[in-house]
Formats: structure tokens, C-alpha cells, sequence
């Protein structure tokens, strides 16, 4: 296929290879009833909203996601959660009380396929098939009646349709849920994640209406918390050349992020592999000012500076190159490192390789600001 007809919008959009197109596989969860909200997700990804409704109490009953490696992922680190792979489109939501043991489900979360409404896609276009996952979504409400619907997107969801998906969504959902349901882009360094990345977060809840000012803001004007930089949220990790492993913390945590991060994890860090390049992408990284694009056309992929803020991280599509050089290495970002800048903890553990590792951090939701999200949520579910 030429690039010319790779980019022409009535050409079918790609697929990875890595999506599971058989009958949904079910993995069935050990969940045990306690006091704590209950949350499902679809389109879960590695689970990054999952894992900052952990850290806000909740218990996650169930993943399901049509990427195998995510959901992968996702097993590994959510013991005792049921997964599904496939097509959501393709499984039977009645199924999930038999995979949970029957548990009610509190909350209900999911991150419809973005790419349809990403600027990051130059195949954008309102009719994208993608773009009307959310009425799946409602599929899953009506059979499951959560107290609370969770959905999110990128914040250029506001624009498609001339603004018409936006009032869509929050009209059907609102329906089918019996809920009132709300939209506001939240700013991931508001919640303390070191990445300038916006989600447009759609909430539902019975009876009211959901309150976005009690998403309480940890960082930035007015917290008294500068935003956490790229050195605040790496600078304990060990320098790396091309290719290189190492399994040893450079240093004892010298900020609150990094203090943060590695609470609970062993001694031995997992996940800080360099990906090879080339000599001439080495080359390119290192006479590349940290800060600035690294290459022309595509002013997004920058090298890091230690001072700032990390642009928004992308999953690069179905066969992603690096996105950002390191501040000092020349060299792109192991995973760890990508975590690091989604506020994934360093036990969280990413299956697949580097390259579909860069798909699920890019595509996650991070989990501080889910943190944020679900704390707020938690007066709605008494």
C-alpha cells in the first residue's frame, strides 16, 4: 500500500495484527464481596483507569478489551479481577455476573477507541466507525444499571461532529442509564501526573448531578505543589545506551513522585530496557536541543528536557517508533520511563515488548488523574 493511499480517509484504517477477532476469550475472576465500590471496565486497555480506581478503594470486578497484550496486562496486574478478550461488541454482557461471581457493579468505566477523534490521526473524520463505540458502551449500561457511568476520550471529542458527539453521548447514555450525565476536560498535571495530557470525562450518577469541582486539583496554581517535571518523575532511573537493561535504581527517591511511584516495589526495577536504533536516530537524538522536535514534520516528537513537562504521550498507531528522545541518553524511553510519565506505579508490570508497550502506556488513561476522578465519585455510591 503506498503512504499516498495509506492516508486517504476511504481507505480502511489498519489493524494490529495483536487484535483478538475469534470468539471473545473469558477468564473468570476470585472476587470476594467486601465493603468497597465495585467497578467493570470496557475498552480497558493495560487498565490505567482501573488502577487509579484502586488506588482510590475501589474493588475492580472485570477488564475486557480486544487487544491481547493489553489484557495481558491487565491480568498481571489485577489479581483476582476477571478479564474478557475480544470484541466488545462481540461478548454478552449478561455474561459478566457469571465471571464475578455475581457481584452488583457500582461503577461502570470505559475509554471508547479514541483514534477517531485524536489530532494525532490524519485520518480523522466524523464518520470513523470508532467514533460510535459509545454505543456499545450503552449496551453494557442497560444490562449491568451501575450507579455511576465513568466514560472518557480526548479532549478533541468536543469539536467532531461540529459538537454534536459530545451532547450525543450525554443525551444517550443519560437515557438509557436513567442518569444525568456531565462532560469536562480534565488536565492530567492538575492530579499530579508529569505529562500535559487533557481527557474529556464523561460522568453519570442518579439522582444529581455530578459535581466536577470535587475532583480535587494536587498540583499547579493555586495547590501550592509545582508540577512534577520530567526529573521529578525520572531522575532516579539509571542512565541507559541503546538496547541496554539495567535492573537497579540509580538513586533513593529524592522527590514525592518518585517516592510515590516506587512505594511497594521491590529493590530491583523492571521495565528500564533502551530500544535500539539505528546510528543515524542516534545521531539525530543527540544533536537534538532537549525541549525541541527532533524531527520536522512531526514538531510532537520532541527530546525531553529535565525542566519540563512531557508532551502528551501517543500510542504511535499499530507499529509505533519512539516518540520522545531522553533529556540526556541518546536514546528513546524504556517503559518504565513511560510509565513514569503516566504515573503508572513501578509494580505495575507491562507484557508485550517495547513496541506494544509504547501502544498501552500511549493509549492509557493516567492513573493519578483516574485517582482523582473515582475519590470524587465516592459520595454518589452510598
Amino acid at each position: 500500500m503506498s503512504e499516498q493511499t495509506a492516508w486517504d480517509r476511504n481507505t480502511a484504517v489498519e489493524e494490529s495484527s495483536y487484535y483478538w477477532k475469534k470468539e471473545p476469550v473469558a477468564y473468570p475472576g476470585k472476587y470476594k464481596p467486601g465493603s468497597r465500590p465495585t467497578v467493570v471496565e470496557l475498552f480497558c486497555g493495560c487498565g490505567g483507569t482501573s488502577t487509579g480506581f484502586l488506588m482510590a478503594g475501589y474493588d475492580i470486578l472485570l477488564g475486557l478489551d480486544i487487544l491481547k497484550p493489553a489484557i495481558e496486562t491487565f491480568r498481571a496486574n489485577h489479581a483476582g479481577a476477571a478479564a474478557v478478550l475480544g470484541d466488545v461488541s462481540a461478548f454478552n454482557p449478561e455474561s459478566i455476573a457469571g465471571l464475578t461471581g455475581g457481584a452488583n457493579v457500582d461503577v461502570l468505566i470505559g475509554g471508547i477507541p479514541c483514534q477517531g477523534f485524536s489530532l494525532n490521526n490524519r485520518k480523522r473524520h466524523d464518520d470513523d466507525k470508532r467514533n460510535f463505540m459509545y454505543r456499545e458502551f450503552i449496551r453494557y449500561v442497560q444490562a449491568l444499571q451501575p450507579k455511576v457511568v465513568v466514560l472518557e476520550n480526548v479532549s478533541n471529542i468536543r469539536s467532531a461532529g461540529g459538537g454534536t458527539f459530545v451532547k450525543a453521548i450525554e443525551e444517550e447514555i443519560g437515557m438509557a442509564a436513567g442518569m444525568k450525565v456531565t462532560s469536562h476536560i480534565l488536565y492530567a498535571p492538575d492530579y499530579g501526573v508529569p505529562q500535559k495530557r487533557k481527557r474529556m470525562i464523561f460522568v453519570g450518577v442518579r439522582e444529581a448531578t455530578f459535581n466536577f469541582d470535587s475532583v480535587l486539583k494536587t498540583h499547579g496554581p493555586g495547590t501550592g505543589k509545582p508540577y512534577v517535571t520530567i526529573l521529578d518523575a525520572i531522575g532516579d532511573l539509571p542512565g541507559l545506551q541503546p538496547g541496554e537493561s539495567k535492573h537497579a535504581y540509580k538513586c533513593d527517591p529524592f522527590t514525592s513522585y518518585q517516592k510515590l511511584m516506587r512505594s511497594g516495589a521491590s529493590e530491583i526495577l523492571t521495565g528500564h530496557t533502551a530500544p535500539k536504533h539505528p546510528a543515524a536516530t542516534i545521531e539525530r537524538i543527540r544533536t537534538t536541543i532537549p525541549g525541541k522536535p527532533m524531527y520536522e514534520k512531526f514538531p510532537q516528537r520532541i527530546r525531553l528536557a529535565w525542566d519540563i513537562l512531557s508532551p502528551t504521550q501517543v500510542s504511535g498507531g499499530i507499529r509505533p517508533q519512539f516518540q520522545f528522545g531522553h533529556p540526556e541518553d541518546n536514546r528513546g524511553l524504556s517503559i518504565r520511563e513511560r510509565c513514569r510519565l503516566q504515573s503508572f506505579p513501578d509494580t505495575f508490570e507491562v507484557k508485550g515488548g517495547i513496541v506494544q508497550g509504547r501502544v498501552q502506556t500511549g493509549n492509557a488513561v493516567p492513573p493519578l488523574l483516574a485517582k482523582a476522578v473515582a475519590l470524587a465519585l465516592k459520595p454518589y455510591l452510598r
